[in-house]
């Protein structure tokens, strides 16, 4: 059958280990899901009708949709790469990271000298410790908070009093071109506004993401090219700087973005939503907080009964991630991962074990085939697989 609609929700960092190249990233024995769920005991009932202990415990028990892994090929481990691989594009050269020294020198200056404001910090830090360290020399001086992280960004932190958002976004904008430049190309510049007062500084939902222009077309941008609906939730629109996209809704946090998602069940539309519930990676993976990573996986799959309801007939839902974050791990990064896949469409008489898939891009080329696109070369479409299981 067609589906008419196709909801991926993509749960950011829920990794589930096992990547044949994990070792060349250091991370040999990173088990995302696995380490989670032994550190606290906690119950994924509705995740486990999807198939998930079937894919940790090598079992195959009765599931209600069809489920698999995926494994990266990309050169990378990051939101961005991830992403860019499930719609079709090959990251082989990495995004540059500046997590041991910080930017450049002369980066900080032509920033400096373009805004006319000055830089603190200019180093790797968690951004809620670097707001309380340099949050009140910020608002006292109306310098810019500038900082790193594991992954491939350089994150800009202003009070919305001191900096206004419009001259944040500005800011960011003036950062993202400096570093399209070879020698600082990040992957993203991300605006990190913040409120309050020192000693009770918290972030804002008004961060705004700058990403490079995807390298070449992507599946998005084959689906609005046939006139699709695309629905973007959460930072999908800025992961793919706006491309391929046909309307943007933004998210407070994970339960905030769960809950557009079931706004959006009950809306009439054509084509693909496509989800992002950034809190597991941004809230508890980086932090390596197992017990709040936990609860937020015990929140999505609460939801789950209450999104397949909101589901109609010809409707596709599909849950995967894009890269892994081991709470349980040595430092603070992402880890390399193969990521979950599940698939549940309401007419599926019983669920089954795919092939693993050797690239995330299959999941764009089945999207594609689905509505009658035209295929790309990298990946392979895995429709006529789950069709079976109507």
């Amino acid at each position: 059958m067609e589906y008419k609609r196709i909801f991926l929700i993509v749960m950011d960092s829920v990794g589930i280990g096992n990547a044949k190249d994990a070792d060349k990233f250091h991370d040999k024995g990173a088990n995302t899901l696995e380490h989670i769920i032994e550190k606290t005991n906690i119950q994924l009932p509705n995740f486990k009708q999807l198939g998930l202990y079937n894919l940790l415990h090598h079992t195959d028990d009765k599931t209600i949709a069809c489920y698999t892994t995926m494994e990266e090929i990309s050169n990378g481990k990051d939101t961005l790469t991830g992403h860019l691989e499930m719609m079709g594009i090959i990251t082989k050269v990495p995004f540059k990271t500046f997590t041991e020294t910080g930017f450049p020198k002369e980066l900080i200056q032509e920033l400096e000298e373009k805004t006319g404001r000055k830089v603190i910090g200019n180093k790797n830090a968690s951004g809620t410790a670097i707001i309380e360290e340099l949050g009140q020399a910020h608002m006292q001086t109306g310098a810019m908070i500038v900082y790193t992280s594991a992954d491939s960004v350089l994150q800009i932190a202003a009070h919305e009093d001191i900096i206004p958002l419009k001259e944040l976004y500005h800011i960011c904008e003036i950062a993202r071109e400096i570093t399209k430049k070879p020698e600082y190309k990040v992957g993203r510049i991300i605006a990190r506004p913040f409120i309050g007062t020192p000693g009770n500084f918290t972030r804002t939902a008004n961060r705004h993401d700058y990403a490079l222009d995807p390298a070449g077309i992507t599946d998005l941008d084959e689906l609005k090219r046939i006139g699709l609906d695309i629905i973007s939730i959460g930072k999908i629109s800025d992961i793919f700087n706006h491309r391929g996209i046909t309307k943007s809704i933004k998210t407070k946090d994970n339960l905030d973005g769960i809950q557009k998602i079931i706004k959006v069940m009950d809306q009439d539309f054509h084509g693909l939503c496509f989800a992002n519930l950034n809190d597991f990676d941004s809230k508890y993976g980086h932090r390596r907080n197992v017990e709040g990573y936990a609860n937020a996986l015990q929140e999505l799959d609460s939801y789950i009964p209450e999104m397949i309801e909101h589901l109609k007939q010809d409707d596709l839902l599909i849950f995967t991630a894009d890269h892994g974050n081991d709470p349980t791990w040595t430092g603070t990064d992402h880890t390399r991962e193969n990521v979950p896949l599940f698939i549940y469409n309401k007419s599926f008489s019983i669920g089954k074990r795919l092939a693993i898939r050797k690239t995330f891009a299959d999941l764009g080329e089945t999207i594609v085939d689905n509505f009658h696109g035209v295929k790309k070369e990298i990946g392979t479409s895995f429709l006529n697989e789950i069709e079976s299981s109507d």
